[in-house]
């Protein structure tokens, strides 16, 4: 099982952005953190890199059902969600895989809720 969930896709960056924030709102997640690494690698390196941001998305119902079984899962949360920009114009899109990352935990009582993150995430992908 891979620790992400991806998929290439058409049009510009800016739509596959607001498509994705379209498609995380409707499986219950906001966006509440977005982290621009193109603009912070020009303003902190004075590096030129692509499109690529960061959305740190949360469904608050299952991130509270998370931390009520465990509660240092915050390191992992929230669920984040890559929207990047590659060679040509092309865009990608991909979201952690939690079925991954909450194994390692080794808590039994993550699995179902890991498993609805899972899919919800998957759904978001899918949409795209």
């Amino acid at each position: 099982m891979e620790y992400h969930i991806s998929r290439k896709i058409t049009g510009s960056f800016n739509e596959a952005l607001d498509k994705t924030k379209a498609a995380l709102a409707k499986e219950g997640f906001g966006v509440i953190s977005e982290i621009d690494l193109k603009g912070k690698f020009k303003e902190k390196l004075g590096v030129d890199f692509r499109e690529y941001r960061i959305l740190g998305a949360c469904n608050p119902t299952l991130a509270h059902q998370a931390i009520e079984q465990e509660d240092k899962i915050g390191v992992l949360l929230p669920c984040n969600v890559l929207v990047q920009e590659h060679e040509g114009g092309q865009v990608e899109v991909t979201a952690i895989n939690p079925m991954e990352t909450m194994s390692a935990i080794g808590n039994a009582n993550l699995e179902t809720i890991a498993n609805e993150v899972s899919q919800k995430l998957r759904a978001v992908i899918d949409q795209l």
